[in-house]
């Protein structure tokens, strides 16, 4: 049986057809070998199916001319902060799959199992989500890509009001594909995302709201299949999020916390 590691993320995407042609034929490869996979997946699409059809006929009703004037200006208006609240609105929907409690973890010689304060568990979920929404995207999984990363750099530190600068994760298989601005609890927040050669991907959440948190242990949280490493150092928050195995996620937290430590 295959061992290609594929998120629930990714089956979803799948059903979806968001999926590059290339990652759309190692799941097929990966459902084939997987009777109850298959069948999960293809409820889901049977699901699908079903409410186009309920909703078609009111899908095709041409929109109202009184709801589409000031349509256009409305969106320059209000667009940002609606795409704002929608993915606030993930985060609450994402928490549902936060089942598995926050645990301790021995990182980097350090174990602490003291209690999560809540600012670090909801760093940790927030990431989580941010992952699972934007990771499975095959057409636009950033805002800036990597070809232009001087540009990025600048554009979230100025956003943030602190100097963001993607770790190099070359060594460990995998590369930056660019960035993105998202709304964090009570600021801006930036996400790094890399992929390999399997185009597994992963991301940095950065958060710069963590003053108050005097908590600087490792830990680990799950949610679903999407594994997160998280870490406050001063008023940032890090998290790292992927549906890897654990093991293999703890190392890449190591390198990136290595190179976050000798830039400051």
């Amino acid at each position: 049986m295959s061992q290609l590691l594929v998120t629930e993320a990714e089956l979803h995407a799948y059903v979806d057809g968001f999926l590059s042609e290339v990652r759309q034929r190692e799941v097929e490869a990966y459902l084939a070998e997987r009777p109850e996979e298959l069948a999960r997946v293809q409820a889901y699409r049977a699901q699908n199916e079903d409410l186009r059809a309920l909703f078609q006929p009111v899908l095709d009703e041409p929109v109202p001319s009184r709801l589409t004037s000031g349509l256009q200006s409305w969106m320059q208006t209000y667009g940002r902060y609606a795409a704002g609240l929608l993915l606030a609105v993930a985060g609450g929907i994402g928490g549902w799959m936060l089942h598995a409690a926050t645990q301790s973890n021995t990182m980097l010689a350090q174990l602490n199992t003291s209690p999560v304060p809540l600012k670090v568990s909801t760093l940790a979920r927030q990431a989580a989500v941010a992952h699972s929404v934007y990771s499975p995207d095959a057409r636009r999984p950033v805002e800036v890509s990597a070809e232009q990363e001087d540009q990025l750099v600048t554009w979230l530190s100025k956003r943030t009001g602190s100097p963001m600068r993607p770790p190099k994760l070359g060594k460990l298989g995998y590369e930056l594909i660019g960035g993105r601005l998202l709304p964090g609890e009570s600021g801006p927040v930036a996400q790094f995302m890399y992929q390999n050669a399997l185009q597994q991907r992963l991301t940095l959440y950065v958060s710069t709201d963590q003053a108050q948190n005097k908590d600087t242990g490792f830990r680990f949280a799950q949610e679903g299949a999407v594994n997160v490493f998280y870490w406050i150092d001063g008023k940032f928050g890090y998290a790292l999020s992927a549906g890897i195995d654990k093991g293999e996620l703890a190392n890449i937290a190591h390198a990136v916390y290595e190179q976050l430590d000798k830039t400051q």
